[in-house]
């Protein structure tokens, strides 16, 4: 299917953190642009990390979300309320969403409290806001949950409803670590849908996840990386970074249903991932 790469939304230069003298990541580079499909309306990029465990991919992630500091390096989102073309700017805790694994919410607010909460630092009027939640209650599922409290939810819902309130705050990045984790079909299928709703209510909406499950990156990212100890001369370091990058656009994979290529990618990614 044809498709265009527009502008950058996503920028990270020579990332590397470390806790006191341990190098955990180092050298991170990627760019994700913003990508038109011929005759759809909306896309949205989905982007996956896949690796062995311990390689950094939840410490990646937490700088990504500005939730821990960088040693060195620089990441850059696009600026949505800059007019000006590829206007961009760092990125600060609370510019891109991040869901963890236990979906956190306020145990002492609804669903709608929580996700009015979310809106607070939003130039909307108080009716604009009301209309906003209604209508994402609507289209994610969770109209007879607005008054609900996190306990009374199911764990699809609470996931849902985490998911939101991070793209409310956050406006167009979520990123979600290990969304899949031990769900089980229904409630994967719940998540699959929860990430259709993201990439259809705009271009720019940018979900990052990471995930065990190759299939499951194949079937929902466009791209995946796979963040793996690097060998240097010969020797394994001991630190995370890019080791592969697959774009499922490009292969011409993207958008398509699995088959047998996608078979072949997915034992070509857990042959990298074994080696790294």
């Amino acid at each position: 299917m044809k498709h265009e790469f527009k502008e950058t939304l996503l920028y990270v230069e020579n990332l590397s953190v470390a806790y006191d003298d341990t190098v955990i990541i180092k050298d991170i580079n990627l760019v994700e642009k913003d990508v038109v499909r011929e005759g759809i309306d909306f896309t949205g990029q989905v982007v996956a990390f896949v690796g062995r465990s311990g390689r950094g991919k939840s410490t990646f992630f937490k700088a990504l979300t500005g939730l821990v500091p960088m040693n060195s390096g620089k990441i850059l989102i696009r600026d949505f309320e800059n007019p000006e073309p590829n206007a961009a700017k760092s990125v600060k805790e609370g510019n891109i969403g991040f869901v963890d694994q236990k979906y956190t919410l306020f145990r002492h607010k609804t669903v709608s409290q929580a996700l009015k909460f979310s809106l607070r630092k939003t130039k909307l009027s108080e009716s604009e806001k009301e209309t906003k939640i209604k209508q994402y209650l609507k289209d994610w599922g969770l109209e007879n949950c607005a008054d609900k409290y996190p306990n009374e939810l199911s764990g699809g819902q609470r996931q849902r409803t985490a998911i939101i309130e991070q793209l409310f705050s956050s406006d167009h990045f979520i990123v979600l670590d290990e969304p899949f984790s031990g769900l089980d079909v229904g409630n994967i299928k719940e998540v699959k849908k929860a990430f259709e709703l993201l990439g259809n209510s705009s271009d720019f909406n940018t979900i990052i996840f990471s995930t065990h499950d190759i299939e499951l990156a194949i079937e929902l990212a466009q791209t995946i990386y796979v963040i793996g100890y690097p060998t240097i001369d010969g020797k394994q370091q001991h630190y995370g970074t890019i080791v592969a990058k697959y774009d499922l656009r490009e292969e011409g994979l993207a958008w398509k249903d699995y088959c047998e290529d996608h078979i072949k990618l997915s034992k070509e990614i857990i042959h990298q991932m074994m080696i790294s």
